[in-house]
């Protein structure tokens, strides 16, 4: 009986449906690797076929920063503050897209998944009020 079933769905073009959705990432998984790796397999091709120039002086191998030479060392410490508040924008961004799907889904949850976000925004108020009592907002 499995087997008529199988010859049937073979007949109708009825693929298995895992297969279908696998075969499905298989493609965008060959894309992305596709996509970025084809202008360099393109490039050295080029290069191999003496079509792309191969002429390296010490302009083209200079450091190119905004049109600026550089002053000093390179190896300049930054300060963390750029890195704390870009992740504190992230931590809030993805906050705001989780409570734009909440806030759709909202008339058909019930008072369960209400406080179950109250407590989410609870948490993020405490994490938020800690950077600011710690100063970490503050710019110096």
């Amino acid at each position: 009986m499995l087997y008529l079933r199988r010859l049937r769905d073979i007949i109708h073009n009825r693929g298995d449906p895992v297969l279908d959705e696998f075969g499905r990432i298989g493609i965008l998984l060959l894309f992305a690797l596709l996509f970025p790796s084809l202008p360099l397999m393109i490039s050295y091709l080029f290069r191999l076929l003496r079509i792309r120039p191969e002429a390296p002086d010490p302009v083209k191998m200079d450091t190119y920063e905004c049109g600026v030479e550089t002053e000093g060392d390179s190896w300049v410490q930054f300060n963390f503050r750029y890195y704390l508040v870009a992740l504190i924008f992230v931590v809030f961004d993805v906050e705001v897209v989780f409570l734009y799907s909440w806030a759709v889904a909202f008339p058909d949850l019930l008072l369960v998944a209400y406080i179950e976000a109250l407590t989410f925004i609870g948490i993020l108020a405490i994490g938020y009020i800690y950077a600011w009592r710690k100063k970490a907002l503050e710019w110096r």
